[in-house]
């Protein structure tokens, strides 16, 4: 099963953003953003609602709950 970071990584890659993209759209630090991507930090639900919306996924897609993009 993928992880958040992984995912959040794919669909940040697929995109063609910049981790500095992220880390503007969310308002955190750069670093914040590389430690979402290493697993090494939890993000809150409303950050992880927000992405979700904003990569057009499912919120079960983002966490690695499930392979289905959308609900």
């Amino acid at each position: 099963m993928k992880t958040l970071g992984i995912r959040l990584k794919e669909l940040r890659v697929e995109r063609g953003l910049y981790q500095s993209d992220i880390a503007e759209f969310l308002s955190v630090s750069l670093r914040q953003v590389q430690r979402y991507e290493k697993d090494e930090s939890e993000m809150s639900l409303s950050t992880a609602i927000s992405l979700a919306e904003f990569f057009n996924v499912s919120i079960d897609y983002l966490t690695g709950r499930s392979d289905q993009r959308n609900c």
